[in-house]
């Protein structure tokens, strides 16, 4: 064990408490620097103008307002969040609609065991501006609607069981979700710059139709919020010590740690539930030469790596490796007018997915899907 390794580990076996431990994060590695990835430079960039490590390409498999191939579905426009299910010797990519007035939802696309794409469909309509979500242990995938009033959305990635509202888990503008199987409970950031960090506890697991809604303290401690409806007082004003975001976006859980991401001051956080400890994994202030702006939608792959999708920045999908060092893994060309989004593995962990929401265009209706493969580390 390498003494980073060994430092965290004491941490954790320690009994870490929040304000109450002495060493610093620096200490223990956090944040992340800027480094060299594991995958080498990047070069030029290919026939999509998707610029790559050695050993990886890329292929568009959807276009916004165009037909998916070997289907009849059209694929929507404004893809944001999405993510991977596994379906037998293949697998189901979701991903949600960021459109407004109703014009929102999310849809499917199915692959075999190869990677060919053998169907694409809706799995949820009428809603108004999908931007990312997350799956559930029970293999559904929660869409959240990013406005004052907005909901999250339980759905079927396979499009056989009608969606349904989830109003227990709060009305604000959600951004993502990500389940704690061990707490039992599902993290939900909330895109205001003044933001909280949420959890919904389920009365029964596995049943998101009732439960508390609850707020991280100032002190981390986790509040009750009064009125999960938020009218006519908003989710995030009504418990007066919550601690403030500045615009949450992605969120993903692994081990015991919910990652997500701030746009407003382009952070990556990892909240430990386990030590009940908040720490800053990345801090674009805190690194020479940050290749990480305009953080977004993250994912995580089998080597403990973070891949975090930029909003902006130099159109990158970025790397965090477990070791600390922040590096471009990929960076979209020609599309400044876009943003990255809807980062994903399929299940085996060699092929990515993720959109540009507004392609080439810069419009909605120009939005592409792509998927990168090749010798991604496990």
């Amino acid at each position: 064990m390498d003494r980073r390794n060994f430092l965290r580990a004491a941490v954790v076996g320690a009994g870490t408490v929040a304000f109450g431990f002495s060493v610093t994060r620096p200490a223990i590695a956090y944040p992340a620097k800027t480094g060299p990835s594991p995958y080498g430079n990047l070069l030029g960039a290919d026939a999509n103008g998707i610029m790559l490590p050695q050993g990886f390409t890329s292929r568009v498999v959807a276009r916004s307002t165009r037909t998916v191939a070997n289907t009849g579905y059209t694929w929507h426009s404004a893809p944001d969040g999405g993510v991977c299910f596994a379906d037998g010797t293949g697998w189901i990519y979701v991903s949600n609609s960021e459109m407004s007035s109703g014009a929102g939802g999310a849809s499917a696309l199915k692959f075999d065991g190869n990677a060919n794409i053998t169907n694409a469909y809706r799995i949820l309509g009428n809603t108004t501006r999908n931007c990312a979500g997350g799956p559930t242990p029970w293999n559904t995938w929660i869409s959240c609607e990013e406005h004052d009033t907005g909901y999250s959305w339980e759905t079927d990635p396979w499009g056989v069981k009608t969606a349904v509202r989830r109003a227990a888990m709060g009305r604000f503008t959600h951004e993502a979700a990500a389940c704690d199987p061990v707490r039992k409970v599902v993290y939900q950031t909330e895109d205001k710059s003044d933001g909280g960090f949420y959890r919904f506890v389920p009365t029964t697991w596995g049943d998101l139709s009732a439960g508390k809604l609850q707020v991280l303290t100032t002190n981390l401690t986790w509040a009750d919020v009064p009125d999960p409806d938020g009218s006519p007082t908003p989710t995030r004003d009504q418990v007066s010590n919550m601690k403030l975001f500045s615009g949450g976006e992605g969120a993903y859980y692994r081990n015991d740690i919910c990652y997500f991401t701030t746009k407003g001051d382009n952070k990556v956080w990892a909240y430990n539930a386990a030590a009940n400890t908040l720490d800053v994994v990345y801090d674009d202030n805190l690194t020479s030469n940050p290749p990480l702006t305009g953080v977004d939608n993250l994912t995580g792959a089998g080597a403990g790596d973070l891949y975090v999708a930029e909003d902006g920045g130099n159109m990158e999908i970025c790397i965090i490796t477990p070791d600390d060092v922040v590096a471009p893994f990929l960076r979209v060309t020609g599309q400044s007018s876009s943003e990255l989004c809807g980062v994903a593995f399929n299940p085996a962990g060699n092929r990515m997915y993720f959109s540009s929401q507004r392609g080439t265009s810069g419009s909605s209706s120009g939005g592409i899907t792509y998927e990168i493969s090749g010798p991604f580390r496990s």
